[in-house]
């Protein structure tokens, strides 16, 4: 399973409930997974033309229809994009 986030992992002040590629990461490792992370830098939200894009976005874009992240693909290929859908399907899937 691969994992795509912005820059990293680590969680940032950001309210109300802290950096969503955080989140989801923390999600799928309390849930027994250990994601492969791919950073994909650049900057995916906002108005289209603030985006940075960079290889790692177009290859978010490609797979998911979209620039942001976070955005989970499964072993079987599936796509959960957006920290709240990535945290619903860690719990819903824990490993073992």
């Amino acid at each position: 399973m691969k994992l795509y986030v912005c820059w990293g992992t680590l969680q940032t002040p950001r309210p109300p409930h802290g950096h969503p590629c955080h989140n989801a990461h923390k999600a799928l490792v309390e849930a027994g997974h250990d994601p492969e992370v791919v950073k994909v830098r650049g900057l995916g939200i906002g108005p289209r033309f603030l985006h940075q894009m960079t290889d790692g976005r177009r290859e978010v874009e490609r797979i998911s229809g979209q620039r942001a992240v976070p955005v989970l693909v499964t072993d079987d290929g599936s796509v959960v994009a957006g920290a709240r859908r990535i945290i619903d399907w860690a719990e819903q899937n824990p490993a073992g």
